[in-house]
């Protein structure tokens, strides 16, 4: 860190300059249990004095909740953040437990205008497709999504879980800032084709769930025992029984060299994913997600966190052994579809 902040990175070929490391915000209200709001806010706060400036949220976080417990924030700081937000999981009126792909026209047009007032601002800095429908040309949503820009509603665009074919046929209609999909020690299926393709596009690579949704930070090891029952870890293939006892299991590289380092687990896998940009060429803003003020200075400390290669090597053959598949429908994954 420099002067106690982290470092920054460009966002993109010609986006602004972010901390090289974002702050997640859907647990504040949204999927992970029970919240503190004061807590969140306090973490917010702490978040940017520690130069974390890229903020990420998504209109299908608590149904719209999330971008209106941001707003706040956002208002009293925005020339210092980044907001980025998401469309395409819609949630019907009847059933708001269901989350159906959208990304056509019409709902790209509505969804833009329903964040812009949650969030309460004039313009998006970024603004991602959170998933893809396969039923729509993806250069048709970007070509949506682009004229947001020239309208002044968006800064930059971004995709979620795309593969290197969908990311290239975006980029055909109008440059990408980012692409967000999950990367950790537990996650490394984008490395085959995404990662190479944003490398050579001048892409930004968002990972979420560098933390394998807390699981790599050791904090907890039965999902029924030790999460809420509103969590939705709960019905993830990776957080339940027999899976999640030989995972459990392949926290011991992590603990080894986290205890040669002095951090705890999950600085070390924080430390690997920030790695990862060295390590393959490429902007890397990882967006750890937490609403603890000590989980914020911790995470934000693993920037300045260097693996030696030795160390690269023992935590090497980790992903390749986790028990389980990220969701229990991976069709809606890039590597569901590459």
């Amino acid at each position: 860190m420099t002067d106690g902040k982290i470092p920054t990175v460009r966002l993109g070929d010609d986006g602004p300059e972010v901390g090289v490391q974002g702050l997640g915000c859907m647990g504040m209200s949204f999927a992970y249990g029970p919240t503190d709001a004061g807590e969140s806010r306090a973490t917010l706060e702490r978040a940017l004095e520690l130069g974390v400036t890229l903020y990420d949220t998504a209109d299908a976080y608590g149904d719209g909740e999330n971008e209106k417990f941001l707003s706040p924030f956002f208002k009293a700081h925005r020339d210092q953040v980044v907001i980025a937000t998401k469309f395409a999981l819609s949630i019907p009126p009847d059933d708001p437990t269901r989350r159906v792909i959208r990304n056509d026209r019409p709902y790209i047009r509505q969804a833009v205008e329903a964040s812009l007032e949650r969030l309460d601002v004039d313009v998006i800095d970024l603004y991602y497709m959170h998933r893809r429908d396969v039923n729509v040309p993806i250069e048709d949503t970007v070509a949506v999504m682009a004229e947001l820009v020239r309208e002044g509603k968006v800064k930059q665009l971004g995709l979620s879980e795309v593969t290197a074919e969908e990311l290239r046929a975006a980029q055909s209609v109008h440059p990408i800032a980012a692409v967000q999909s999950e990367w950790s020690l537990f996650s490394r299926d984008i490395e085959a084709r995404v990662v190479p393709t944003a490398r050579e596009l001048g892409v930004t690579l968002v990972p979420y769930s560098p933390l394998g949704r807390g699981f790599l930070t050791g904090s907890f090891a039965n999902a029924d025992k030790d999460l809420t029952a509103d969590d939705f870890r709960r019905q993830q293939p990776r957080f339940t029984g027999d899976n999640a006892a030989a995972n459990l299991e392949l926290l011991a590289p992590i603990r080894t060299v986290a205890e040669a380092h002095g951090v705890s687990l999950g600085q070390i896998a924080l430390a690997w994913v920030q790695q990862q940009a060295s390590v393959h060429g490429l902007p890397v803003v990882p967006i750890p997600g937490t609403r603890k003020v000590s989980r914020i200075e911790e995470n934000t400390a693993a920037t300045g966190i260097e693996l030696t290669k030795g160390e690269l090597e023992l935590l090497e053959p980790i992903a390749a052994q986790v028990a389980g598949d990220r969701y229990a429908d991976m069709t809606f994954t890039s590597a569901g579809r590459e």
